[in-house]
């Protein structure tokens, strides 16, 4: 089981701790929301929960609680800008479906 950051991701990530101030990585999950049925969940992390997985990649930690670890698995996580927008794409092969407006999953 492996979900990995791609650089662009990464140096995002540290460039965003580095400003905050404080921090050991970010926090990958899913959440039941949407039309689709689940949804991304991010957020920076200033201490690790026992139970969650850790996994490193350019130097930047993702942390993943066990329930979201298997609709994660083989995940990559990116940063592009495209246009004015410029954001997290996630690059999941357990997903079966999107929703029209891009904020769901089904897997």
């Amino acid at each position: 089981m492996a979900v990995t950051l791609t650089e662009k991701a990464a140096n995002h990530i540290s460039r965003y701790l580095t400003k905050r101030g404080k921090g050991i990585g970010l926090r990958l999950g899913v959440r039941t929301t949407g039309c689709s049925g689940m949804a991304y969940k991010l957020e920076y992390v200033d201490e690790a929960d026992t139970a969650d997985q850790m996994f490193e990649s350019f130097g930047v930690k993702v942390f993943i609680d066990p329930k979201s670890l298997a609709y994660l698995d083989g995940t990559e996580l990116d940063y592009a800008r495209e246009g004015l927008n410029e954001g997290f794409k996630f690059r999941n092969p357990n997903e079966k479906a999107t929703c029209g407006c891009g904020e769901s999953f089904t897997v």
